[in-house]
């Protein structure tokens, strides 16, 4: 894995070994980010604000240009990348291993940089080919869909596998912010389906992960 990578701040989006994230890249500065990717290992690395903080968006205006950042971070490999006749950039990323932020270096054509420290994270490069029992998580999901009011397809996630299963809903269930960190941070599939379950049975409502979340340390 790179020594030093590009990091996309973002706020509520998450990536994990093996899912796909797709973005559409607003701001000139993420702009410039893709473009030297295509040219230089295309991986980027996905990082949540410590704070909420709304980017990438056109015209927005924002009281700080580089909040602090969660230590906790998912590099993705460039899988799609599509320039729009705006200049705009859509791209999918591919989960590929987490990272924990060691230092941050100073910003290259205005967007953000770190040198990343992959130790304890071997295990993620094979996550996605794991063996994991989906039972649990699919009675937890249809549980939650209906006490939520959400229409999933079921016969969809049941074809899934076990891992692919758990890491695509963490993902896409609209949990809070320091929720999805803490299902990033789970230090493994069995952690993390454990969280899952216990944040699908909490629902939307104010939470949160109780003893399965450890507020991780501010860089």
């Amino acid at each position: 894995m790179p020594p030093i990578i590009p990091i996309f701040p973002l706020t509520g989006s998450l990536l994990l070994p093996g899912t796909l994230l797709p973005l559409n890249v607003f701001e000139p500065r993420y702009r410039n980010m893709v473009a030297d990717t295509l040219d230089s290992g295309q991986h980027i690395g996905m990082i949540q604000p410590f704070v909420p903080h709304q980017d990438n968006w056109p015209a927005l205006d924002l009281p700080e240009e580089n909040p602090a950042l969660y230590t906790v971070g998912c590099v993705g490999h460039l899988d799609r990348c599509e320039r729009q006749p705006d200049g705009r950039y859509e791209i999918v990323l591919r989960g590929v291993c987490r990272f924990r932020v060691r230092e941050e270096l100073p910003l290259l054509r205005g967007y953000r940089r770190v040198e990343a420290d992959y130790d304890g994270f071997d295990a993620d490069l094979s996550e996605p080919l794991s063996v994991l029992e989906p039972s649990r998580l699919l009675a937890g999901v249809r549980a939650f869909g209906k006490a939520n009011g959400l229409e999933l397809d079921l016969d969809l996630l049941a074809a899934l596998p076990g891992v692919a299963l758990l890491n695509g809903l963490a993902v896409a269930l609209p949990f809070r912010p320091e929720e999805k960190q803490a299902l990033l941070e789970a230090p493994s599939p069995v952690e993390r389906e454990e969280l899952l379950l216990a944040l699908m049975g909490m629902g939307f409502g104010p939470s949160s992960a109780g003893s399965y979340y450890r507020p991780p340390t501010v860089h």
